[in-house]
């Protein structure tokens, strides 16, 4: 198989010698470096490495050349390999230009000339970008397979699974093609059997359940401890800061979740406001990341996996999964998040996995090339699927109540969608209505100022209508506000049941609810602010605070 390539561009011959030499030293055995002087010349190669199947992995360009600046190479560069990672070499004179370039065409990073010594400037770099786009890269696919019906809640629900918990898989429409057809046909699975995966040692299951896929691909493992320091239910941004830094900080410690890591940031498009990521990331680069960094501290992960209650004795904590099993612990923390909330119409329920989706559902792209789709919601995790979409869909309409989007959303959003041509604003509007047969075709709008109503086509409706916590499943001796949400440290104080439940001299540490030793972290806290930082900030907090507790006992 012919290596991927990461092609360097320089004007100057000097520099592009230098830059050629290191990136052969250091990445000439996995790679096929090219070096070139003439951004033409590049442009004219690439259909021909597109056309033998030979991948672009980067780009890396100089901003100042005569026959065009590196910005306008990238451009057109990227329409060829959209899934290049994009390098600009700049004097700092250049800075400007390449930051501007971050949102112009999402660059990826820019390097200051010169980059000596490359070990520390420029290696790091580079490789954190390959790894990146290796991840995203799949030559020849060789792996888990899923094949069944687009507008199939069971089909949505497994490929969601498997894309939540970052696992590559081939998705195959069984009405695509023959090939696919075959495949059924080979195996001997009906129709009425679908959805069916295929696993990479070439068996398959039919029908299967969430359970069973987790337990094939190695997602339950075997507890190593009897007991742990500190039990984190929720692997949302607070679940897994708080388990890297357990992890880090000797503790035993185990992380559940019930559905995938990440929470609703991890289905986010781009979070573009996250500290040291200029050009932004997406939720499922932010949540690998993590995962793999509490893995590598020693971190245990069970998922999927449900918590359905936890008991008290004797200091320590016993928590009662859905399956049957016990885990002792010696502390908690809940990190479960919030869900999206469900739109209250007629036969919404019938087409959900079938057309409509909550949340940013990216797994069901392929469905909205070039048709129309519709994203009912304000706030910032509609905004950024809206962005998103519109490089796929023909029209993006977003529906909101109010006249503007300024009450709930971020200015650089509000921006980025008014540049948008495809993303279309429906104010002062509430859905109604949905139809279709099998799988969602159209639905209904009404104007709440003029009562006009609209019947529009939509192959999908995406649903960002606020949020709920996560906490019917805790038990009452954990006091929540009246929309569910946990209440800890100072609004403990303010609650008439506190009392009754708190018997320490001591009053209850930041974060900790009103039963000792288990805290709350993220969204599903009352107060806490729905941000991917904060809820970074809280699970880190948590660890600190469960270490004042453990040595009071």
């Amino acid at each position: 198989m012919a290596k991927p390539i990461i092609i360097s561009i320089d004007d100057d011959p000097q520099v592009a010698r230098a830059i050629g030499r290191d990136l052969k030293g250091r990445f000439g055995k996995s790679y096929r470096i090219i070096s070139s002087v003439s951004a033409e010349e590049v442009l004219k190669s690439l259909p021909d490495f597109k056309n033998a199947g030979i991948p672009v992995a980067m780009f890396l360009s100089d901003q100042r050349m005569p026959e065009m600046n590196g910005v306008s190479f990238m451009r057109k560069a990227m329409k060829v390999f959209p899934d290049a990672r994009k390098v600009l070499l700049t004097a700092y004179s250049d800075t400007e230009a390449a930051i501007q370039a971050i949102n112009d065409i999402r660059l990826d990073y820019y390097l200051l000339k010169p980059w000596d010594p490359p070990e520390e400037r420029l290696f790091p770099v580079i490789e954190d970008l390959l790894e990146d786009w290796q991840r995203d890269y799949i030559p020849g696919f060789k792996g888990i397979k899923v094949i069944g019906y687009q507008y199939s809640p069971h089909t949505h629900m497994v490929k969601d699974f498997l894309a939540s918990n970052l696992i590559p898989y081939q998705w195959l429409e069984i009405d695509e093609s023959e090939g696919n057809r075959s495949i059924l046909n080979a195996n001997g699975i009906a129709d009425s059997e679908l959805p069916a995966i295929i696993y990479e040692d070439g068996s398959f299951e039919v029908l299967p359940s969430i359970k069973s896929i987790a337990g094939r691909i190695g997602r339950e493992p075997e507890l190593v401890h009897q007991i742990y320091d500190v039990i984190i239910v929720g692997a949302g941004p607070a679940g897994l800061a708080a388990a890297v830094y357990g992890a880090s900080e000797g503790l035993k410690t185990l992380l559940i979740e019930r559905k995938a890591p990440g929470g609703q940031a991890g289905t986010s498009s781009r979070i573009e406001n996250y500290l040291g990521f200029p050009a932004g990331l997406s939720g499922a680069d932010l949540t690998r990341r993590a995962i793999s960094q509490a893995k590598r501290l020693g971190a245990e992960f069970l998922s999927p996996c449900t918590v359905i209650n936890i008991h008290q004795k004797d200091g320590y904590k016993t928590v009662l999964l859905e399956d049957g099993r016990e885990i002792v612990t010696r502390t908690l923390i809940i990190t479960t998040g919030v869900d999206y909330r469900r739109l209250d119409i007629p036969d919404i329920e019938r087409f959900t996995g079938a057309g409509v989706y909550y949340g940013a559902s990216t797994t069901e792209i392929s469905a909205c090339r070039g048709r129309d789709i519709f994203i009912l919601g304000g706030g910032n995790s509609a905004g950024q699927s809206a962005v998103y979409l519109s490089n796929f869909a023909k029209n993006v309409y977003i529906v909101i109540r109010r006249d503007s989007l300024s009450y709930t959303m971020s200015a650089y959003l509000i921006n980025q969608i008014s540049a948008i041509t495809n993303i279309h604003l429906i104010t002062d509007s509430e859905i109604i209505a949905v139809y279709g047969s099998g799988h969602l075709e159209s639905l209904t709008f009404v104007n709440s100022k003029n009562g006009n109503r609209t019947t529009s086509d939509a192959v999908a409706l995406y649903i960002f209508i606020g949020a709920k916590p996560y906490t019917d499943w805790i038990k009452p001796e954990v006091l929540r506000n009246e929309k569910g949400y946990i209440l800890t440290s100072k609004e403990l104080l303010r609650n008439s049941e506190m009392a009754k439940i708190w018997k320490l001299p001591r009053e209850p540490y930041l974060l900790e609810t009103s039963c000792s030793g288990i805290f709350a972290a993220g969204d599903v806290r009352a107060g806490a602010m729905a941000r991917v930082a904060s809820a970074v900030g809280e699970g880190s907090m948590a660890i600190s605070f469960i270490h004042k507790y453990l040595s009071d006992q």
